[in-house]
């Protein structure tokens, strides 16, 4: 094992976005121990996150790691390099930075009209981004790309980045007016761009096979690294908080593992299974 990729919100950082608490709500240290197990195993940290890319980059310090991947893969920086990953769609002079371009297009007002009381901007986690339009509520992704692709937008994909809230109990003790059984965080992103695309580009970068990475997630765009990494483990928050990936999980075998433990305990869960069993 040689490289971990593991996001931030719901998985290392316990509830609330801290990484000092357990899923409990006392004070854990399990996501600590988890980057130390690392650290002495040699194992590089690359934090891939739908954060966006100052969030993201303070988070890297803190933790002393030199790359990361932010806006849900829509950019990787290497070693303090930063590479767009967004098929050509990059901030401009004249044109703004990405987000201005998906917002000019007009593809954002066309989803909200469409889902209407079922989708909202994630405020205030929507302001200031790079890259996504940032949205909140419960909507059907394929019904989302149907529509999308029929406005002229299909160089865009609404990527679901997790649950929210589940059964009207809010995650960190948010409140949401949506009209739904479940709140999901959706970003409208460049199509190409993806998490799993940033971490295979990170690792042809760094030289590194399938075998040599994990990753760590509690959601359904986290998961989709399993494609390219050796094994993928989900934190059982984020399958309490979002059951339907369990038939995600059984259709993609042995390569998706669920740990038995939440948040940063379950990343530590990950890091010390995997290095015991190589």
């Amino acid at each position: 094992m040689r490289c971990l990729y593991v996001d931030l919100d719901g998985t290392l950082l316990g509830p609330g976005g801290s990484l000092l608490t357990g899923a409990d709500g006392g004070f854990g240290l399990d996501g600590v121990r988890a980057l130390q197990a690392c650290a002495r195993a040699d194992v590089e940290v690359v934090i891939y996150s739908g954060r966006r890319q100052g969030s993201v980059a303070e988070a890297a310090r803190l933790l002393g790691q030199r790359s990361y991947i932010f806006e849900l893969g829509c950019g990787l920086v290497l070693d303090g390099e930063l590479e767009w990953l967004t098929d050509g769609v990059e901030p401009s002079p004249e044109l703004g930075s990405i987000f201005d371009q998906i917002g000019a297009s007009g593809a954002p007002e066309l989803l909200l009209e469409t889902f209407a009381g079922r989708l909202e901007y994630h405020t205030p986690w929507s302001l200031g981004r790079d890259v996504s339009h940032l949205f909140r509520g419960q909507v059907d992704l394929q019904e989302a790309a149907a529509v999308l692709v029929a406005g002229g937008f299909d160089w865009l994909r609404l990527v679901d980045n997790g649950v929210l809230a589940a059964h009207g109990v809010a995650v960190d003790g948010d409140v949401f007016g949506l009209e739904v059984d479940r709140v999901h965080a959706y970003h409208l992103i460049p199509a190409g761009a993806s998490k799993a695309r940033a971490v295979a580009r990170h690792m042809q970068n760094r030289g590194l096979s399938r075998a040599d990475c994990i990753a760590v997630g509690d959601s359904r765009e986290d998961m989709d690294a399993a494609d390219v990494v050796g094994c993928f483990w989900l934190v059982r928050n984020g399958l309490e908080r979002d059951p339907s990936l369990a038939v995600e999980v059984g259709t993609r075998g042995p390569r998706v593992r669920v740990a038995a433990e939440a948040f940063g305990a379950g990343v530590y869960e990950a890091v010390v299974t995997t290095l015991a069993e190589r």
